[in-house]
């Protein structure tokens, strides 16, 4: 009997559908805390914050069916069963996304307060999508799903039995399972973070203050029309040039003029704020600061695995810093008195500084920094040098001359 041979142009089609199912998996699996993130958006938008335990499961658990149809359907294994579950996957993210759509329509033009997500994180970090952009996606996406599926007889499954196919699909289902685990326990593979190796995290999230100069005002005694406006340097050597200028001139005033205007960072809502108020992003994320330093993130104090933060590594790190005089510093989104309390409690040798969020709207920069809770980024001069989860927080002799 002749073998059933596809057509070339629902090849095309089919291998199109699989790939976007196989890259739509990878991006997500490959910051599976990033997904599980999303679902916890997710959760709260549709009052469900209760689920905010599961939401880890959850997110894996998709990550592993939408790579998996995308390898099955690659593969060829089971099409028939793999067409329908397809088409049932794209439908049930078509209703979702056209909800999202008109939910946030009655909310930007009628008030409506839906909570609604923005950005439906389909294709995890890598790609960002509104939700106008995500369900008009969807709709594109599912013409070619229905194409496969009602050409699905016109696709001969690979030639292997039943128990061979199902056992070649969970041979996909375990790659992105181990390629999840791993990620989790260290850190995302590719990195989609503002926070990656070599960017320029002074311009991206710190700027700079304005420059301002005092100016000081003296007038004539005995003809007031007569005036000196001086900064503190020529203030400092005018008896240079008039010798008897304090016998002639009295001080009338000061003024403060702005020298260089404000820098605003490219994303707003970071700070390093110590228990005392003072504010520190800008003088250690610095160009001008020439000693490296190690920030410790530590997204949510409750969360920390203290594992990590007890490791005898980062000890050594953080004891070496402090010899060789070198900045160390914690960061955190948790309050000034969790924060006091959390030093006492774990006998803590460095700085922990606050960065002020608003738990719901944000924005998450210390949480989306590093996708380790605690996780340690090396900065040299306002620019990410190195960063790791605390599993792989380096030797001391392993380290590049800081």
């Amino acid at each position: 009997m002749k073998k059933q041979k596809e057509p070339s142009w629902l090849k095309i089609v089919r291998i199109l559908v699989a790939a976007l199912f196989l890259y739509s998996g990878f991006t997500k699996a490959v910051d599976p805390v990033a997904a599980a993130i999303q679902f916890d958006d997710y959760f709260v938008s549709f009052g469900m914050g209760f689920l905010h335990p599961i939401s880890m499961f959850c997110a894996v658990m998709m990550n592993i069916v939408e790579f998996t149809l995308g390898f099955m359907m690659l593969f060829r294994i089971r099409v028939d069963f793999t067409a329908i579950v397809y088409t049932l996957f794209m439908a049930f993210f078509l209703l979702l996304t056209l909800w999202l759509f008109v939910a946030e329509y009655l909310e930007v033009n009628y008030g409506y307060n839906f909570h609604v997500v923005k950005d439906c994180g389909c294709f995890g970090k890598a790609i960002h999508l509104n939700n106008w952009q995500t369900f008009v996606k969807n709709i594109v996406i599912m013409i070619p799903v229905i194409v496969v599926l009602i050409n699905r007889k016109l696709i001969p499954d690979i030639r292997l039995m039943p128990f061979g196919q199902w056992s070649f699909a969970l041979v996909g289902a375990l790659l992105v399972s181990g390629f999840q685990l791993y990620c989790y326990q260290h850190l995302p593979i590719v990195d989609y973070s503002d926070w990656k190796k070599g960017k320029d995290v002074k311009e991206m999230f710190v700027g700079e203050p304005a420059q301002k100069e005092m100016l000081f005002v003296y007038t004539n005694n005995k003809n007031t029309t007569l005036v000196q406006i001086m900064t503190t340097e020529e203030l400092m050597n005018i008896t240079d040039i008039i010798p008897n200028f304090y016998d002639t001139y009295h001080y009338t005033d000061r003024l403060d003029t702005t020298v260089k205007e404000a820098i605003h960072p490219k994303i707003e809502g970071f700070t390093m704020v110590d228990s005392s108020g003072y504010e520190h992003a800008y003088e250690l994320i610095s160009y001008d600061n020439k000693k490296p330093l190690f920030l410790l993130f530590m997204h949510n104090l409750k969360e920390v695995d203290l594992d990590g933060l007890q490791s005898e590594k980062l000890k050594a790190l953080i004891d070496y810093c402090k010899k060789e005089n070198l900045d160390f510093i914690g960061i955190t989104n948790s309050l000034q008195a969790e924060i006091s309390i959390f030093r006492k409690v774990h006998d803590l040798d460095f700085p922990l500084y606050h960065n002020a969020i608003d738990p719901i709207k944000g924005p998450f920069i210390v949480r989306d920094a590093v996708r380790s809770n605690p996780g340690l980024i090396l900065i040299k001069k306002g620019i990410v040098s190195e960063k790791w989860s605390w599993r792989d927080v380096p030797e001391i002799s392993t380290l590049s001359p800081l």
